[in-house]
C-alpha cells in the first residue's frame, strides 16, 4: 500500500522478531512495524532521475541574475524508497550583452567590487604574462548600504566594514577587469546621468550591497587605502 494506510494490517512477526500487529504500507519502513516479509513482497524502489540539462542563459541581460538547469523524474519512489532530489538548480550569472547583441550600458550593470589589496596579486600576474594595461579609478559617494556588510566575520570579508554611507570611495579599474575593447570596467557607471543612483555588490558576501553616485573618473586613486576598492 502506498503512503500511510492503517488498513494494510496483519498480525504476525516483525523484522525485529516481535509478534503483533504489523503493516504493509510504505510508512512502516519509518515506524519499524512492517511485517517480516515486507522487504521481499514490497522491495524498496528509489527515485530515479535523468541527467541534468544544459545550463540556460541568464534570465536577464545587463544585471546579475541566475541561470537554470533541470532534470526529470524517470521513476517515482515506492515502498519507502528514497525521495526524489531537487529537479532544478540555479546559479548566479551576469551577461554584459543584450539579446540584440549590443553591449550593455555601463550604468545598467551592477558593479562587483572587492578589496584593493587583491590588486597586488593581480598586478603580479599581469606583469608576468605581459598583459598589463593602464587603468583608471572612479570616485563614488556611497548612498545606501545593507547591514550585512557589518556582519561579515570571515577574514576575507573584513574590508566590507569600511563601507559607510556618505563616504567617498575610490574603485580602481585594472587588468584583467579592464575590458580590452571598451577600455572600461563593467559597472563603472559610464554614461550615467549626474546624481543617478547606481548599484554595487561586494564579492564574498552577496548580501553586502547598496547604491552609490558616480562623482568623477580619475587616472589614479586618491582615497585612503581602507576606502579604495577594485572592480571585478
Amino acid at each position: 500500500c502506498r503512503g500511510r494506510d492503517p488498513t494494510c494490517l496483519s498480525t504476525g512477526r516483525r523484522p525485529d522478531g516481535s509478534t503483533g500487529p504489523c503493516y504493509c504500507d510504505q510508512a512502516c519502513a519509518r515506524t519499524l512495524d512492517c511485517c517480516h516479509d515486507y522487504a521481499q513482497a514490497c522491495p524498496v524502489i528509489p527515485c530515479v532521475v535523468s541527467q541534468w540539462s544544459a545550463w540556460s542563459g541568464c534570465t536577464e541581460p545587463c544585471k546579475i541574475t541566475y541561470r537554470v538547469r533541470m532534470r526529470n523524474i524517470i521513476q517515482e519512489p515506492r515502498n519507502g524508497g528514497e525521495a526524489c532530489p531537487a529537479l532544478e538548480e540555479r546559479a548566479g550569472c551576469v551577461e554584459y550583452w543584450t539579446r540584440q547583441g549590443t553591449e550593455c550600458q555601463q550604468y545598467l550593470i551592477l558593479a562587483l567590487i572587492t578589496t584593493r589589496g587583491f590588486g597586488r596579486a593581480r598586478k603580479k600576474r599581469a606583469a608576468a604574462d605581459g598583459n598589463e594595461r593602464t587603468g583608471y579609478c572612479v570616485e563614488f559617494q556611497l548612498m545606501a548600504i545593507t547591514p550585512h556588510c557589518l556582519h561579515s566575520h570571515h577574514s576575507y570579508t573584513r574590508w566590507m566594514r569600511y563601507l559607510r554611507e556618505g563616504h567617498a570611495v575610490c574603485v580602481e579599474c585594472q587588468h584583467p577587469a579592464l575590458h580590452s575593447t571598451s577600455q572600461h570596467c563593467y559597472g563603472d557607471g559610464t554614461g550615467s546621468q549626474k546624481n543617478q543612483l547606481l548599484h554595487w555588490q561586494a564579492v564574498g558576501n552577496h548580501r553586502c550591497k547598496g547604491t552609490w553616485r558616480r562623482i568623477r573618473q580619475l587616472d589614479t586613486c586618491s582615497c585612503p587605502s581602507v576606502h579604495s576598492f577594485l572592480f571585478i
